[in-house]
């Protein structure tokens, strides 16, 4: 049960799991949990479903009437029986070592399977059936667990746990290869928004404004305005939401073609942004540099000066059809052919957002956590971006305390020369971002 995660583009985690067979640990022989913890577990309808969890990850598969009665119609919607029985047959053995936080209709526990700890976060709806359960790896206590939990996860990986200042700027905390460059992925729509909210605001146009999805426009997924009629409209609001929330390629491109090319770049270099992302790609241009007849089209391409690639893009790059890429599986050109930026731009990028104080702005980068789950009393306000490619997992969060305080925490992982595991790298990276907001408040 996991995220999907495409070339180009990192899917929100959805408010289901982020547990997959690889993230999983090996089934253990099945036990019965203690009736001490047992005892622990509160007579509430989230405490209810994880006393029948507990029990049923030693007797898989479970049917799916079962399930049904366990899980949210909109959960199975996503996660078919069959895959949720996949996912928790690692689990074999589960037992609970303590209750973190316990609600009416959610709770976090820590527990343990097949010898290795996990946080576990459940929540029911309100017919008191599960929609959402997340596995993660326990946070990080120090920041130099972190760092060596970090040198694990990849060959190559930044990090920047940083405070906004409340002119914008990042006050590191904390950082592993802070100022070198890494690829982006989908990261790079946050120059896009800032682009869009920047020519909003000099009233070139509104987030009201219709975009027509011209057919040159589309790309490909993830996303869903592909699918949409050719010549069907959407407006910037919209567009904005989907290339945020679920990082919609196409609606990326159409707030490119609105905004304009290079007021995107404009808007990048003023907010410090890497030099190599001029000409800013859209991701139409990627796949097709990436993905058909590779290298042929991208060869040529990265042979040229900037002038140069600009004539290429519209002569040659925009005319091939998006019917002739390729997916590839192999990491890919991730130091040459990207959007590019160093934790410390990411951290710049948010400050910057942070400072247009839009309400829009932050409505868009608020819609999902990607399954982070702060504690939303003392968290109040966190934004989101992630991306991906082959050999490339990334995320990016600004949170703000109830008191005022915001931090922004920025992960990279890179393998430039094997595929990395998504699932797992993503769900590391994640929980390491996560024991990080907890660190930078006492640091």
């Amino acid at each position: 049960m996991a995220a999907a995660v495409t070339a180009c583009a990192a899917q929100p985690v959805p408010a289901l799991a982020t547990v997959t067979a690889a993230t999983a640990p090996t089934a253990a022989p099945a036990t019965t949990s203690t009736s001490a913890a047992a005892a622990e577990i509160p007579d509430t309808p989230a405490g209810r479903q994880l006393t029948w969890l507990l029990d049923a990850v030693n007797r898989l598969p479970v049917g799916d009437a079962e399930l049904a009665g366990h899980f949210a119609p909109s959960f199975l919607e996503n996660i078919p029986p069959a895959q949720v029985n996949q996912a928790l047959a690692g689990f074999g053995g589960m037992r609970l070592d303590r209750l973190d936080q316990a609600q009416e209709r959610s709770l976090s526990a820590t527990v343990t399977a097949a010898g290795k700890a996990f946080t576990l976060a459940l929540s029911v709806d309100g017919t008191d059936r599960i929609d959402y359960i997340q596995f993660s790896g326990v946070a990080p206590a120090s920041w130099s667990e972190l760092d060596q939990r970090l040198r694990q996860v990849a060959p190559r990986a930044g990090f920047l746990a940083a405070e906004l200042t409340g002119d914008g700027r990042c006050r590191p905390v904390h950082a592993v290869a802070g100022a070198k460059t890494f690829p982006l992925g989908s990261m790079f729509k946050l120059y896009v928004l800032g682009a869009v909210a920047e020519r909003i605001r000099s009233g070139a146009f509104g987030w009201d404004t219709r975009l027509t999805i011209r057919p040159e426009l589309k790309s490909l997924p993830s996303g869903e305005l592909q699918d949409r009629p050719d010549n069907s409209q959407v407006t910037v609001l919209e567009a904005a939401r989907l290339m945020i929330s679920i990082s919609d390629n196409t609606a990326a491109d159409l707030l490119i073609d609105k905004a304009g090319r290079r007021t995107v770049e404009r808007v990048m270099r003023s907010w410090g942004g890497d030099r190599r992302n001029v000409p800013f790609l859209t991701t139409r241009e990627l796949f097709v540099l990436k993905g058909a007849d590779h290298p042929r089209y991208a060869e040529r391409y990265l042979s040229l000066g900037t002038s140069a690639r600009r004539d290429y893009l519209a002569r040659v790059v925009d005319k091939v059809p998006v019917s002739k890429v390729r997916a590839w599986s192999e990491p890919r050109e991730l130091d040459r052919l990207e959007w590019f930026a160093t934790p410390a731009q990411v951290c710049r990028a948010y400050g910057e957002l942070a400072r247009l104080k839009d309400a829009r702005v932050g409505e868009v980068l608020s819609i999902t956590d990607a399954g982070l789950r702060l504690d939303k009393a003392q968290w109040p306000v966190v934004w989101h971006k992630g991306g991906s490619e082959p050999g490339l997992v990334a995320m990016s969060f600004l949170a703000r305390t109830a008191g005022g305080r915001t931090y922004v925490v920025s992960t990279t992982a890179v393998n430039p020369s094997v595929p990395l595991q998504q699932g797992p790298v993503a769900q590391e990276l994640l929980t390491l971002t996560r024991g990080a907001f907890t660190l930078v408040t006492s640091s």
